[in-house]
């Protein structure tokens, strides 16, 4: 699956006579050394932290609006419960499935978009989350968006550390750190961005799941809303 980029995002010069195919190399390149300049500096950062594609899928609705620490803890009730399976999940009444992810925040809220996503699997795919990892990828996608308080940050993670596709994810951290580097401008949506990645990296689950990692680690631990340059891996980069 791939989306056209506009190349008003891509501020690099490129010869004229050669046309799109050397923009698109001399963005590539730049890609490829943020990506090694970054896992060089924090090395492999194995992510998504789940024991199963459930597990990951749940983990994406509760880390919305919170921070992973807190994600963990409510997984972690959970787990104690024995509620982490579809079949759980799906009998729990919303209020008392809220009361078992309070410390995720918006427990409220999430609990009741848990549900939705349970739902879905349930009516869609038997309840079968091996069904669901072999539905086409487009299908799936549009699945996903198809679900109440699941936006396109979610889906794509859904499909990229769940599902294993090669889908980038796009969130704040990756539009502020190409912002700064002047790759991207205030406008830029959210498939404009994307299609940056994918209009000109090559289509690896695995990078696509690291590069992502990574800016989140740049964006949290650097490219903060008050950046910290001098100690950014990313620094002279661009």
């Amino acid at each position: 699956m791939k989306r056209k980029s506009k190349l008003s995002l891509i501020k690099c010069q490129a010869n004229k006579q050669s046309g799109g195919d050397i923009l698109r190399g001399l963005t590539s390149v730049r890609l490829m050394e943020m990506y090694h300049l970054m896992l060089n500096h924090f090395g492999p950062q194995h992510w998504w932290p789940a024991a199963d594609a459930l597990e990951m899928m749940v983990g994406a609705i509760l880390t919305q609006n919170t921070s992973w620490n807190n994600v963990e803890k409510a997984i972690k009730n959970l787990k104690e419960r024995s509620i982490l399976n579809i079949k759980a999940l799906h009998r729990i009444s919303v209020s008392e499935l809220a009361e078992e992810i309070r410390p995720a925040g918006y427990f409220n809220i999430k609990a009741a978009r848990l549900k939705n996503l349970i739902n879905f699997i349930v009516e869609r795919y038997n309840g079968d989350v091996s069904i669901l990892l072999m539905e086409k990828t487009d299908v799936l996608r549009e699945g996903l968006l198809s679900i109440r308080g699941v936006g396109l940050e979610t889906a794509d993670s859904i499909l990229l550390y769940a599902v294993g596709r090669p889908i980038f994810v796009i969130d704040s951290y990756t539009h502020r750190i190409l912002k700064r580097h002047g790759l991207a401008d205030d406008q830029a949506s959210y498939y404009e961005l994307q299609g940056l990645f994918m209009d000109n990296l090559a289509e690896d689950t695995g990078v696509f799941n690291e590069f992502h990692a990574l800016i989140v680690r740049i964006g949290k631990q650097y490219c903060r809303r008050k950046p910290l340059c001098s100690k950014c891996p990313l620094e002279k980069w661009g």
